[in-house]
């Protein structure tokens, strides 16, 4: 705090109590005496605690804490889960069931550990999401509270006035906004709570934490990207999805510099009330938080990756925008290559997505871009219409007649759709590794991979290395690290907790060409 170290901003909250604020740590106020401050985990304790954000350096308009994904306690799924809208979709008590316990015992942990309860972390949610909407959107303020969660006018205004000091139009006034594009028609109060048009049009800018390797991700995406669903540029990124209440697209566009990087992200909801649950997977799917110095300079360590690290800072580990599609995703593309497995998947798309029930503007997955040589195609080649991806109850109804390849393969896909279809089988942004990976290995047909392999983009689990994968020891033997998989187990260790973001190194080693690899002086390679 008393350097301002931004690399801090966002994993806690610098509390003042002389001033009655607290702010991120870089805050370029005068450093207060020791006895004065208190720490939180969260701006819900600081507020708990009487204190409002501070004016000057607006302490939640950063990078979210990395601690709700390395870690996988019960604090950290409740998190994960108010900050995908759990709260305001099913209230308090339908967070706990989500969790498996009471709610007098989940309201202690989460008092006991970040100094609030849920109703207190998910205020403070919506406060941020009410912020976003103020200096990104000309929504009117009364759209502004319905779509950020809040139940009244007026308790909107009175938290806005708790939190931030000023009144939403004051608030909105003082805010610096990004550049965006024409403004979307702002619903009526009254159709702000009922589900408004799909066109109804938001533009946001997300920071990320720094170093952030946007280009390397969008990459990673663009050869998964399926025709008709996601389009993937070298700064761009964009795809139609499922939110709680309805379809939805999303563009998403690398902005900012090295040392301050952010994200533009404009988007087409079906409700106003699915914003939260867009911001919250899409900073998922990016990784955001995630602590790039830390994890760089733990894997820097090992001489066979510290060219890679410093050729490639900030290497982000992908997420996921939807866990059933991500599993069904993982389940076609066992033991083949991407692409084949990118091309069973846009087939299974063409033939079982419900089509895209189309927005105003919305930036068509493959069609009607810059770069694009027609209309209608994608880097793939393809015309098909703007599509969403099947449903389990789909696939579960009709997947035999379009599955391909063999027989006890499309029987665990059409499994485990049946599975998630009659919901025996859940998939959640809440869940434990631990509990995630039993539940898919206990049915046929899933092994470790599979599982490790969704634990890792839906739950954004830092410490998974996949020493199964081909092309992960592919890569691993072109750093010089042992090729098999027992062999490179032990290597890895060293790699923990980081041993995911390691495999990303590993895979993008085994894309990249021999001479084109990055070279580490003193390691003779």
């Amino acid at each position: 705090m008393s350097s301002r170290d931004a690399r801090f901003d966002g994993q806690f909250i610098t509390g003042v109590h002389s001033t009655g604020i607290y702010c991120r740590p870089s805050c370029p106020a005068a450093t207060p005496k020791p006895a004065n401050v208190s720490f939180y985990l969260t701006t819900a304790a600081a507020h708990e605690a009487g204190l409002r954000a501070c004016k000057r350096c607006l302490p939640d308009a950063v990078p979210g804490s990395p601690e709700w994904n390395i870690r996988d306690d019960l604090a950290a799924r409740a998190m994960r889960l108010i900050a995908d809208g759990a709260v305001e979709r099913d209230g308090v008590p339908g967070l706990a069931r989500r969790l498996g316990y009471s709610e007098r015992h989940l309201t202690r942990v989460l008092v006991t550990e970040l100094g609030a309860g849920p109703l207190a972390l998910a205020r403070a949610h919506r406060a941020q999401t009410a912020r976003l909407l103020l200096q990104g959107s000309e929504l009117s303020i009364s759209a502004v509270a319905f779509a950020a969660g809040f139940g009244s006018v007026r308790q909107f205004n009175d938290t806005i006035a708790a939190v931030y000091e000023r009144t939403p139009t004051e608030l909105r006034r003082t805010l610096q906004r990004p550049t965006r594009p024409a403004r979307p028609r702002s619903p009526s109060p009254e159709s702000a709570q009922a589900v408004p048009s799909a066109a109804t049009g938001i533009s946001l800018q997300l920071p990320a934490r720094a170093p952030f390797d946007g280009p390397g991700l969008l990459r990673f995406l663009a050869v998964r990207a399926l025709a008709g669903v996601e389009r993937a540029t070298a700064q761009v990124y964009s795809r139609t999805l499922r939110l709680p209440h309805g379809p939805a697209w999303v563009e998403l566009t690398l902005l900012g510099t090295d040392a301050a990087p952010s994200v533009a992200c404009r988007a087409g909801l079906a409700s106003l009330a699915d914003l939260a649950p867009l911001v919250s997977r899409v900073r998922r799917l990016l990784d955001l938080d995630a602590d790039s110095r830390a994890i760089d300079l733990a894997l820097a360590a090992d001489p066979a990756l510290a060219a890679g690290v410093a050729a490639t800072p900030g290497m982000r580990l992908p997420g996921s925008i939807d866990p059933e599609e991500t599993l069904f995703r993982a389940l076609i593309g066992q033991q083949v290559s991407v692409a084949a497995a990118r091309t069973a998947l846009t087939r299974l798309t063409a033939a079982l997505g419900d089509a895209f029930p189309g927005a105003a503007g919305a930036p068509a997955p493959g069609g009607d871009q810059p770069g694009t040589d027609q209309p209608g195609t994608d880097q793939h080649g393809s015309d098909q219409p703007l599509r969403l991806f099947p449903t389990a109850a789909r696939i579960a109804a009709e997947g035999r007649s379009v599955l391909r390849g063999p027989a006890a393969r499309i029987d665990t896909i059409m499994r485990v759709a049946e599975e998630l279809s009659t919901g025996a089988l859940t998939l959640s942004f809440g869940d434990t590794r631990a509990d995630l990976e039993s539940r898919l290995t206990a049915l046929p047909g899933i092994g470790p991979w599979t599982a490790g392999y969704v634990a890792l983009r839906v739950l954004g689990s830092p410490d998974i290395l996949l020493t199964s994968d081909l092309a992960l020891r592919q890569g691993a033997a072109r750093l010089g690290l042992p090729p098999d998989a027992r062999n490179l187990a032990r290597h890895g260790e060293d790699w923990a907790p980081w041993r995911s973001y390691a495999g990303m190194h590993l895979w993008r080693a085994a894309g990249t060409p021999a001479a084109d690899l990055p070279r580490t002086p003193s390691s003779g390679r």
